[in-house]
């Protein structure tokens, strides 16, 4: 898993409560089973028409946002199903953090286990940022996940909570494999002291 260091991007803004994980991939692309590719799916109902084209006034699709690696969004981002495709899509289209004032708990927690960061800031914080990004081209925050922070270049200065493990998880990039593999010496030790009572011949 590509570990998260602190960054600065660009921020899109989709000022939309309860976005569904239909919403953010649909389920017509449900059926990769590797992470890359994904991008081209996300939020593709709100990105194209019935032709295919591009609607121009979504935001992923205003040259001002192109490149974003920062979405700020409404309340309860994420709800819907489980779909894990959800935070691989938004990944693989390049970002690498949603702020919100609430998240659905498995999409939460599906972010924590790929490396990508949500962070929950209070409504008003949100809707601050929201607006920052409306109204000046170029809008750029900061995310300090060390020191749990998120600023810009206009006063806003910002501490957002993570647990402790979830952190460090992001920090070191390890995801549930690279967690247990961690402690390969002491699976090693386990294995030696309790042999196989199924020998291989």
């Amino acid at each position: 898993m590509r570990a998260f260091r602190n960054f600065t991007g660009l921020v899109a803004p989709l000022d939309k409560n309860n976005v569904d994980t239909d919403q953010i991939i649909p389920k017509q692309f449900l059926k990769a089973v590797v992470r890359t590719g994904l991008g081209a799916g996300l939020f593709f109902s709100w990105r194209f028409g019935a032709d295919g084209a591009e609607i121009p006034d979504f935001v992923l699709n205003q040259a001002r946002y192109r490149g974003a690696s920062i979405l700020v969004a409404g309340a309860n981002f994420g709800c819907g199903s489980s779909r894990e495709h959800a935070v691989w899509a938004l990944d693989d289209y390049g970002f690498r953090a949603v702020i919100a004032p609430s998240f659905a708990d498995i999409f939460r927690n599906n972010c924590l286990k790929n490396g990508f960061l949500p962070v929950a800031l209070e409504a008003s914080v949100v809707r601050r940022i929201m607006d920052g990004a409306i109204e000046r081209e170029g809008y750029r925050l900061a995310i300090d996940l060390e020191g749990q922070v998120v600023a810009d270049e206009h006063g806003l200065r910002e501490s957002f909570g993570i647990e402790p493990f979830y952190k460090q998880r992001l920090l070191e990039g390890l995801d549930d494999i690279g967690l247990t593999l961690a402690h390969s010496k002491e699976i090693e030790a386990y294995e030696r002291a309790h042999p196989s009572p199924y020998p291989t011949p």
